[in-house]
């Protein structure tokens, strides 16, 4: 775990990753808002979130460069290939799981997606990058895995489909691939994350475009100024914010922990369900939240105790996890 070399803290790298994860649960109450009030589908919807997320990310990158000098050189072929497959990842992650939902529901393309996320992940950095869970952190992901299943399945009279279970799949892998890429470029510090998150959308607003085209982009509401500003908060919180953050999180934390971290997603997308949306808070609903946020806070705590004072590992971990 070479978070020396990616120059961010663990604290805040893990800060980050939290806010990320409450920020994206906040996109699926947002789209259920924009459905109630308009006929778009999930795929134009995702291909607004990116493009409109590139826009703002455009922005603030441009009034960046004029006030601070690159920190980081990174070698232009190696920045194109990072930037090329992360974004086609995204693209895959996000298409993936939109039609997962529409071909066995949301409850099981979720539980399949988040809970194969965390496995693939787990088992990829351990793979390419030697990161070790250890007892504490494995209980950790059993724990959230555990959570994630009641907290979604919690309320039965789910239809599993092999062909909605095995874009679940696809689309956790896509995740997968995205978070340990994100992490093994990091390793090195010679990542410009901003840039990264740019250029990320880029490539899957362009990947999602002709989906979007086939679905339909502009939609047909009675209350077009909600609908846009639904549209326009989901491109600047959970998307480009999150992303952002996201990003340069994961360059910083183990991959295993940056995955179930990401799992703050459901739970805060359940708290609005029923602050927001009107659902009922169940038994199950209560009992996955509090122990998927149990594992994530024993998580955090293991990241954090493997560093030095200053926030970064101590160098028998960095050995051991590189």
């Amino acid at each position: 775990m070479s978070n020396a070399a990616s120059g961010l803290p663990i604290g805040r790298g893990l800060l980050y990753l939290i806010v990320a994860g409450a920020a994206w649960g906040t996109a699926g109450a947002a789209a259920s808002l924009v459905y109630r009030a308009s006929d778009m589908g999930p795929i134009a919807l995702s291909f607004w979130r990116c493009a409109g997320g590139l826009v703002l990310l455009l922005a603030v990158r441009l009034r960046r460069r004029r006030t601070v000098a690159p920190a980081v050189c990174e070698p232009l072929g190696r920045k194109a290939l990072r930037i090329g497959v992360t974004g086609v990842g995204l693209a895959v992650f996000q298409t993936a799981y939109f039609a997962a939902v529409q071909a066995t529901g949301l409850a099981v393309a979720t539980v399949v997606t988040l809970g194969a996320g965390p496995v693939l992940i787990a088992l990829g950095a351990r793979l390419t990058m030697g990161e070790r869970l250890g007892r504490g952190g494995s209980a950790a992901v059993a724990g959230a895995l555990l959570g994630l299943g009641v907290l979604v399945l919690g309320g039965g009279g789910a239809t599993v489909r092999p062909s909605g279970v095995a874009l679940a799949v696809v689309a956790a892998a896509g995740y997968s691939v995205m978070t340990l890429l994100t992490r093994w470029w990091g390793r090195d510090g010679r990542v410009d994350g901003s840039g990264t998150t740019v250029w990320t959308f880029a490539v899957t607003t362009v990947c999602l475009l002709p989906l979007g085209l086939a679905e339909g982009l502009v939609p047909h509401a009675a209350q077009p100024a909600h609908v846009l500003a639904l549209v326009a908060y989901i491109a600047a919180i959970p998307t480009a914010l999150a992303y952002a953050l996201f990003f340069a999180g994961a360059a910083a934390v183990r991959s295993a922990t940056v995955s179930v971290i990401m799992l703050l997603e459901p739970v805060s997308a359940a708290v609005l369900a029923v602050g927001l949306l009107g659902e009922r808070l169940t038994a199950p609903t209560l009992a996955g939240t509090l122990l998927m946020l149990g594992s994530v806070a024993g998580l955090a705590a293991a990241e954090t105790r493997g560093a030095g004072a200053d926030g970064r590992p101590a160098p028998e971990e960095e050995t051991a996890l590189v």
